[in-house]
């Protein structure tokens, strides 16, 4: 009989498990092409062929978007605009430019870009760039290269045919004065899109490949240099934090006295927005890496001591009475005993603080001089190339993602106990806190034997006590 997959508090198997878990990934991303790939869900139109500005109309650059609802108007409007240059022109009426006649021209670049037509000629060679877009003009209206292939609309391929039947007469280019008989628009042109804030999964992907592979211009960094300006940040202020706070919460978990001379300042500090330490931090450390390390420290760090205070005061308190019945000193009890006890969900609290470090990376790379993978993300939102944003986003989930998942099976190994897993004995991270818990522990023991150390009173009211 199949057990169901639905029962309380009971553990799936391992294969249903790793189902669920592939499940939970390939869902969302499922959702996200039926979003943005259905055509239903697209409201917007890439545009890939634009006109210049006409009359009142807004100006428009090749992949810009606009609303489905208003692209059958701007084409529209583009058709009424012709319509005058016929009447005009039959009327003899019609006043024209050789240069307004090269910009209708011109209005074949992107399709010509994309198709390749342009990529053996310097695009700052003008004069060459036009002879190109000349000699596709007649091409395509010859039909040597298929106006449907190439990328025009029908009403567009005609178009193209009617302005050659004038353009003719300036061929070859560039021999003869350029005709001034005004030339009539080509149709707006479009692809259906999703909303731009929303880019398809495989755009995303290209323009990622796109990004790690092309050298940035002006001399900006390269994606893999961003990355690892931004991991610097977040792991070199979590082992800050740790360095710190993970001594003060021991202490603070192990001894009122510390409890209470730290938590209440800490728990105060930790309700005080980070970012407010923005200007200062820069007044202190700079416009550099500094400042951006202290704001997640600060982030980081109120959270670190009390979560951990908590930790350690959950141990059983029944390992401790145990340890002292057994005569163990205070530096003992708390090198063998506290530590180790609390080492395996200490160990967890750290996981949870790395992933909080993670958040605080965008604000502080904000502080100062923008880097890292923030000033990217700022930069390119801002101008709506969001198919640019959505990869270093979803990059950063994958970089915390993996790490946390490394990190858990890594605790299987270290604290063997505390997983059930076979082979027993302790973790050598737990080795490795021997010592400076032991000098904490020191520390801690001095403490406790000169300033808690019961008097003769004490003595007298409780005359089988045992002291730590």
């Amino acid at each position: 009989m199949r057990e169901p997959w639905f029962r309380i508090r009971t553990p799936l198997s391992g294969g249903r498990r790793a189902l669920l878990m592939v499940a939970s990934f390939v869902l969302p991303v499922l959702l996200w092409c039926v979003v943005t790939y259905t055509p239903a869900f697209q409201t917007e139109m890439r545009l890939t062929l634009v006109t210049e500005k006409i009359g009142n109309n807004a100006a428009f650059a090749p992949g810009d978007r606009v609303a489905k609802s208003y692209f059958g108007t701007l084409q529209d409007n583009v058709r009424t605009a012709n319509a005058q240059v016929l009447a005009q022109r039959a009327a003899g009426t019609g006043k024209g430019s050789t240069r307004a006649n090269k910009k209708k021209l011109r209005q074949l670049t992107p399709l010509a870009q994309a198709a390749g037509r342009l990529n053996a000629i310097d695009a700052s060679d003008f004069k060459a760039v036009d002879a190109a877009l000349f000699d596709l003009y007649g091409r395509l209206a010859t039909a040597d290269i298929d106006p449907q292939a190439f990328g025009l609309s029908e009403e567009n391929a005609a178009l193209v045919r009617e302005n050659w039947a004038l353009l003719q007469d300036a061929a070859p280019y560039g021999e003869k004065d350029f005709i001034k008989t005004p030339l009539q628009y080509l149709i707006p042109q479009g692809v259906s899109a999703s909303p731009v804030f929303l880019p398809p999964p495989g755009e995303c992907l290209s323009a990622a490949w796109n990004d790690f592979t092309t050298q940035p211009p002006n001399g900006q960094p390269w994606m893999h240099q961003r990355l690892l300006s931004s991991l610097k940040v977040v792991f070199g202020a979590f082992f800050l934090a740790c360095l710190v706070g993970v001594p003060i919460g021991l202490l603070c978990g192990t001894s009122d006295f510390f409890a209470k001379l730290i938590e209440p300042f800490v728990d105060f500090f930790r309700y005080m927005p980070a970012p407010t330490f923005g200007l200062l931090l820069q007044a202190m450390f700079g416009v550099a890496g500094a400042p951006k390390l202290a704001l997640v420290f600060i982030g980081t760090f109120p959270h670190l001591v009390l979560m951990l205070g908590n930790t350690t005061r959950g141990l059983d308190r029944s390992l401790l009475e145990a340890a002292q019945t057994l005569g163990a000193k205070p530096g003992r009890l708390f090198k063998n005993v506290i530590v180790p006890g609390v080492l395996p969900r200490m160990y967890g609290d750290l996981r949870v603080l790395l992933g909080w470090a993670w958040t605080w990376l965008v604000i502080a790379e904000l502080i100062g001089e923008k880097t890292g993978l923030t000033s990217f993300i700022d930069t390119q939102g801002g101008k709506y190339n969001f198919d640019r944003v959505f990869p270093v986003i979803i990059m950063i989930g994958i970089i915390g993602f993996t790490t946390d998942q490394l990190l858990q099976s890594l605790a299987r190994v270290l604290f063997p106990w505390e997983s059930g897993a076979n082979g027993g004995g302790r973790g050598w991270i737990a080795r490795l806190v021997t010592v400076p818990s032991g000098l904490i522990a020191s520390g801690l023991a001095w403490a406790i034997e000169r300033a808690g150390r019961p008097g003769p009173r004490d003595h007298a009211a409780k005359p089988g006590a045992k002291h730590v």
